[in-house]
Parts: structure tokens; sequence; C-alpha cells
């Protein structure tokens, strides 16, 4: 276990608040971003202590066997029976006694389908309670006691779900400014104008490819130098390496572009940093993570649109409402908001960074709303 923060910033505690968050962590940086914000806002808000631990990782059968076929039985399963399937996970509870054995109030809390059961067992054996984002494919999410759930997954309401629009997030406005300080200080100073530019990639949906690449972005690319803007920009681990070598020869030798991350070459994360420096922000469609963060930091967040898959699986997801179809609908309901401007197929960089600043001050921050609502119901 990682202790985090010792609490008390912000204390604001009732009785029966919660006294130390755990997350539980598998490794997917979006899904830690996710319950990193909550759980921040839940420290912030009451004073608890936060933590964390990796949860086993598995592959193949094992995966298939541990986490899909004998966590089946964990909605109903008593505390032996938890303390059991942990061990049989190859997770030591006795490594972690001190979570077990000061009494506090503990809440468990998980991203995704790989640490779901681990959080549901725990909460089980520890007598603390249980808290996930998004639906996890075996358990749903009827057995925890929250569930954080965004509305394109389309979950059917509960008592112990909360609907957001998009994703929790980490992002902390009050940081921002001084993390782009320090992050990005080497290179300043930065014109008036400074263009944070972040890609996604592929999924089984979406498709960024080095056409779109090599069609889009050099004229993003000739705007930013006609307005004497910067560019910084970043790629993610699903952008791939040929597609990341597309986006540095268009951008990499450009006098725009001061920053270029390519996540095939480096883990580091920027977006915060960048965030905190930018006067206008574009993400790529695929993303609504790296959307969710822009509108959070008080972006109007130009969208990008690229490909979109054409198999039959594609096709059938789409009829259905989901596949692309349910992130149309996110993203139609951010720009109702005035949250996001839908740039289309051939966005017109010139007029979307004409205004000094695209920002909004529509309030948007899901991963506090998800910490209140938590505290809310906390008895």
């Amino acid at each position: 276990m990682r202790v985090l923060y010792g609490g008390g910033r912000f204390m604001h505690k009732k009785k029966t608040d919660p006294e130390r968050i755990v997350i539980l962590t598998e490794g997917t940086r979006g899904h830690y971003h996710q319950v990193l914000g909550i759980a921040r806002w839940l420290e912030r808000l009451c004073g608890a202590e936060l933590c964390e631990m990796e949860v086993p990782l598995f592959s193949g059968l094992k995966r298939f066997r541990i986490l899909k076929m004998q966590a089946l039985h964990l909605a109903s399963a008593s505390v032996e029976e938890c303390q059991a399937w942990l061990k049989a996970a190859g997770f030591a509870v006795e490594e972690h006694a001190d979570i077990l054995a000061d009494g506090k109030e503990t809440l468990f809390l998980s991203a995704g389908s790989s640490a779901a059961p681990f959080c549901l067992a725990l909460a089980r054996v520890c007598n603390g309670r249980s808290a996930v984002t998004m639906t996890p494919s075996v358990l749903g999410t009827d057995p925890f006691d929250f569930a954080i759930v965004p509305a394109h997954d389309h979950p059917a309401p509960a008592d112990n779900l909360l609907i957001t629009l998009g994703a929790p997030n980490h992002i902390y406005g009050p940081e921002l400014q001084a993390l782009g300080e320090t992050f990005f200080a080497s290179l300043k100073p930065f014109p008036a104008k400074v263009i944070a530019l972040l890609l996604g990639g592929g999924d089984a949906n979406y498709e960024i490819t080095t056409a779109w690449v090599r069609a889009v972005l050099p004229a993003l690319c000739e705007e930013a130098e006609k307005q004497g803007a910067a560019l910084l920009v970043t790629t993610s681990r699903r952008t791939g390496a040929e597609v990341d070598q597309a986006v540095d020869s268009v951008l990499g030798h450009s006098p725009a572009t001061r920053y270029l991350l390519l996540a095939s070459r480096s883990a580091e994360n920027p977006v915060p940093a960048m965030l905190g420096t930018a006067t206008h922000v574009l993400v790529t469609e695929d993303s609504v993570s790296m959307a969710s963060e822009a509108a959070t930091a008080g972006f109007r967040v130009g969208l990008l649109r690229v490909g979109r898959k054409k198999t039959p699986m594609a096709e059938v997801r789409n009829l259905s409402g989901g596949g692309a179809a349910r992130f149309d609908a996110f993203f139609a309901a951010m720009a109702d908001k005035g949250l996001v401007e839908d740039l289309g197929t051939t966005p017109d960089f010139a007029a979307f960074l004409a205004p000094a600043a695209c920002r909004t001050d529509v309030p948007f921050n899901e991963a506090k709303r998800a910490a209140e609502w938590i505290l809310s119901r906390w008895s």
C-alpha cells in the first residue's frame, strides 16, 4: 500500500464521513485518473487519508478463470468466501493488515473490470464500502455501494448509481497554472495564444491514420504560424508509433511547435501542465477522457473528427445506439452546454483561434460531483 496524502486540507469531516480512501489500480492510466480525481475530492472535502494498492494482473485463460468465472459469485459471497477468492487471486490480505486492524471507515474505489472484483471483495473483508467507476463486465454495478457511470454507457437508474456526463478526472483548476509554469519553464516565454493539441488513437470505433494526420494537421500548423501562436502537442498510447511518426513529420519542424511529446517514445503525462498553459484546446473525438479533462479545466473544447471504423461489428454497435453513436450523443450534450465546439471533418482553425482564448464559465467537474454524492449518502 502507498499512502498518497495524509488528509485534512479542507477538513469538513462529519462523524460518519469516510476516514480512508483506498484506490485499487490495475495499471490503466485513464482508469486511474478517473478514480484519483474522485478520491482527491473526497480528501479535500472531508480530510480522508488517501492510499492506493495495485491489484494482481492476469492474461489469457487465467484472467478469464479468475476475474470472470470465479468472480461471478462475489456479488453474494460471504466474508470467508471473499477471503478465499482474494487468496486464490494472489492478493495477500495480510500484507495490508494496517487497513484491517485500525477500524477506520474505509472506501475502496476502483475503475475498470480488472480491479472491480478486488474492490468488492476487500470491502466485504474489511467491513468497508465499495465504489466503482464504469460498469464491470461481469459483476455489473448492483453489488457495489456506489457506482459512478457515464451517461454514454446508458446505465439503468438505480439507488446506488450516479450518472455522469463524461468521465470524472484528476484535473484540479487551482493547481494547473503552477503546473504549467514549472513544467514549461525552460520553454517560456510563450506568445499570447497557446494551443494544446491532444491526440488520441484507434479503438473499436475510431481510427487516426497517417492520412488523417497529413490531411488535417498541416492546416493547423499553418494557422498557428500565421497567428504567431505556440503549439503544445501530445499523443496517447493508442496513437501508435506509425501515426506518431507522421505527427512528428508534420509538426516537428514547425516554429510554432514549442512542445511535442509522442507517447510511443515517452510515458510522461503533460496534459495537466498543457491545460494550465493553453488558451485554446483541441481534442480528437475518440477520447471522452481528454475532452472531459479539458472541459473540467474551463475550456470550450475544439473537437476534431477522425476516421470511423467500418467493420460489421462497428456498424452493429452504431445501429444499436452503441459504438461511435453513443459518443456522438455525449459530445452533442457537451456542445449544448457550451463545453464543446464541433469543428467537423474539415476544421476552420482560423475561426476557432480568432478569439484571444476559447474558455467557458460553465462549471463542469464530475469528480467533485461524484465525491459530494458519495459523502451525501455516507451514514
